[in-house]
């Protein structure tokens, strides 16, 4: 880890000053009444943090970390940027809070905004807390459309953990909560890596993507499918970029059989692929667009549903069923407002296509040539997955799918060397994902590749080439 010297409380606002008594004291507390999520309570050993700012958060002993995970994939303005702090402390001081069935003017305003960027004519916005609720909404308003029950998902997916959202996901986090009465089916998507098609290039990937996706449509019933669910990028279940030609496929199914085509761009949204949403770099429009993380960071929680005029117009005088107490909620959306505003003046969408462009990908490329663990390096913009392997030839995981405990070993202690050099890294199974904050400098990426490149050592190890 990076310990910084400890510094005057004023040099600098917020700088990382060494207070281990108290940081025991937020980590007691926490450890006594806090229940934490995905965790095992008593096998757990969460980092009492003591601040943050741009690309860096710290702890209480000084030891600052380079947050190569946007902590869940969000933070895409950075740590506390100031434009978006001073318009949450702004908006309350105006007006904290307001129910959602009045027109406030930083609500309407945050929706103008967020139709203004979503592609097509996906003009009216549903606001919800965040990322699942945007999910479950979009579900409903795709079934009442339609007023058909089924929903088609992938496999490599997440889109939550409320009810039917948790249902949607095809990673094992389903698994204790999977009904099998939800009305979701699974399929699989396009991954050439792994191909379950047996696919010897993208174009054929996604031929026999598509193919497997309309025969499993003829199969289950047209007549019966409300929607297809699926990530505009893949996000926590690897990164998947979508081949080209695979968006417009789905559209054309869904056109072909009058199921509503929705993208969870949850994660993949607000500069995170070095375009506002990843949808624009195939020119995809959806019927519906979730989205939550990146339009304000999560600096106060929020997600929506972008919502195309054929899909209103089945409520434009039928009462919409749903609805949540804090839709809309005044200081979200002025988070949002800001946020917005803040990476067009700054032009932060652009600087995550230039780093991806010039460091994140020449970089991984480059790493992987010298890592006998790293199989695949794929992604775009600030989203990036390195797949970690035992062999490269056989592409055998580094761990077992959703490996725990003693299986998992390999990637823990990868993890573990990752955060003892002061980088902080997102890790999925046998996944280390890099998806740094838009706002990232061309140093700071550097910095963090170099930091991943001395850690990858450890992943070595466990190789088959370290073996032999």
């Amino acid at each position: 880890m990076t310990t910084l010297p400890a510094q005057p409380a004023d040099t600098l606002p917020g700088a990382p000053v060494a207070d281990p008594e108290t940081g025991a004291a937020v980590k007691a507390a926490d450890r006594k009444h806090v229940f934490h999520s995905w965790s095992a309570q008593e096998v757990i050993d969460p980092l009492a943090v003591a601040g943050a700012e741009g690309s860096y958060f710290w702890d209480y002993d000084g030891n600052r970390y380079l947050d190569f995970s946007s902590q869940l994939v969000n933070t895409n303005i950075g740590h506390q940027h100031p434009k978006v702090v001073e318009a949450i402390q702004r908006q309350a001081a105006k007006l904290a809070t307001f129910a959602p069935a009045f027109a406030i003017d930083v609500r309407s305003e945050a929706a103008r905004l967020i139709a203004e960027l979503t592609p097509g004519d996906l003009d009216k916005i549903f606001f919800t807390n965040g990322g699942a609720e945007a999910v479950e909404n979009a579900v409903r308003m795709a079934r009442l459309h339609t007023g058909r029950p089924k929903v088609l998902s992938a496999y490599r997916s997440y889109h939550g953990a409320t009810a039917a959202a948790i249902n949607l996901t095809g990673d094992p986090r389903r698994w204790a909560s999977d009904t099998a009465s939800a009305g979701v089916v699974h399929f699989w998507g396009p991954y050439l890596y792994r191909s379950q098609f047996h696919a010897a290039d993208e174009a054929e990937e996604c031929r026999r993507a598509l193919e497997h996706l309309e025969q499993l449509i003829a199969f289950e019933g047209p007549q019966s499918i409300a929607a297809i669910l699926l990530e505009t990028v893949v996000g926590t279940a690897g990164v998947l970029v979508p081949p080209d030609g695979y968006l417009a496929g789905v559209r054309e199914l869904c056109d072909r059989y009058g199921i509503v085509f929705i993208l969870d761009e949850v994660m993949a949204g607000f500069g995170r692929t070095g375009r506002w949403f990843a949808a624009d770099h195939w020119d995809a429009v959806p019927d519906l667009l979730t989205f939550a993380k990146g339009v304000n960071s999560g600096y106060v929680p929020l997600g929506g549903v972008a919502i195309s005029e054929r899909i209103a117009a089945t409520f434009a005088t039928r009462p919409y069923p749903g609805g949540l107490t804090y839709s809309g909620h005044p200081l979200a959306c002025a988070s949002a407002v800001a946020t917005i505003n803040a990476m067009r003046e700054e032009r932060i969408v652009e600087n995550a296509a230039f780093i991806g462009e010039t460091v994140l990908g020449p970089g991984l490329r480059a790493i992987a040539e010298r890592h006998p663990s790293v199989g695949e390096v794929r992604g775009m913009g600030v989203f990036w997955a390195l797949d970690l392997v035992k062999d490269k030839i056989t592409r055998q995981p580094l761990v077992p799918y959703n490996a725990a405990g003693a299986d998992n070993t390999p990637m823990a202690e990868f993890t573990a060397a990752c955060k003892r050099s002061g980088l902080w890294p997102f890790v999925n199974m046998n996944r280390t994902h890099v998806v740094p904050p838009c706002t990232i400098t061309e140093a700071e990426a550097k910095e963090g590749l170099e930091l991943l490149d001395q850690a990858l050592a450890v992943a070595d190890r466990h190789t088959v080439a370290a073996a032999g």
